[in-house]
């Protein structure tokens, strides 16, 4: 599988470093570099690319404001000298955030990251017991196994994916935009803080759901939802 990518950064250099190491990378093409963003969105208003490696820090536009403003959404990877833009690359859903300098392991590991997920985007829909999502953590891209999730816990502009093996998993994203991603047969929202995986359900008692590591409240306005799902079980 080859990686189409392109590279936008004001400093020269940079993008010297960055052909340098996709050259090391026989998976990888780097199609074209821009030393300014309005060059690079002109570029990208016509042509089709895997992937971008984007400064955040240009003089004319942000790659921040540059990938908000781009219709068709390839992959980011974002590069700074500047820690506290994370953030910003964290809620663009970016597959990596790359610090300056940029030393070629690190580089390397995030182009991995983005051929997994271009993988994940064009390989065939998994059978039911092997069904998975990807989800940004931590500046990178983390596999979530349906039939490993005991439940999910809203916490404001968060979730916390809690899995059967105790480990927990926390990205930026609304409970509802995670209903949407999961399977309707597998799971089922509770309340409005919690989402549950029907195969990890215990027991049902007195308005509380019983889970393998816990115990969790039914919503009022979720009640006859619960008892529906669970009569016709």
């Amino acid at each position: 599988m080859l990686l189409k990518c392109i590279a936008i950064d004001d400093e020269p250099l940079a993008l010297e470093l960055i052909h340098t190491y996709i050259g090391r990378r026989p998976d990888v093409q780097l199609i074209h570099t821009f030393e300014d963003a309005i060059s690079g969105a002109e570029y990208l208003s016509t042509a089709q690319v895997d992937l971008i490696f984007m400064d955040i820090n240009m003089p004319d536009i942000s790659g921040i404001d540059l990938a908000k403003a781009l219709k068709s959404k390839p992959m980011l990877i974002f590069t700074t000298a500047f820690k506290q833009f994370a953030f910003d690359g964290f809620e663009l859903e970016a597959v990596d955030y790359l610090l300056k300098p940029i030393d070629y392991d690190r580089f390397s590991k995030a182009l991995d990251k983005a051929i997994e997920v271009k993988k994940y985007k064009m390989s065939p829909p998994p059978e039911q017991n092997e069904a998975f999502i990807y989800v940004h953590s931590a500046y990178q891209m983390i596999k979530i196994v349906f039939h490993e999730v005991e439940y999910i816990e809203s916490m404001e502009d968060y979730i916390k994916i809690h899995l059967k093996t105790k480990k927990t998993v926390l990205t930026l994203m609304t409970l509802k935009r995670m209903m949407g991603l999961l399977p309707d047969e597998q799971f089922k929202r509770i309340h409005r803080s919690y989402i549950v995986s029907i195969a990890a359900v215990k027991a049902v008692q007195h308005k509380k759901i019983h889970l393998i590591e816990a115990i969790l409240p039914i919503g009022e306005s979720y009640a006859a939802q619960v008892k529906s799902w669970i009569k016709n079980a």
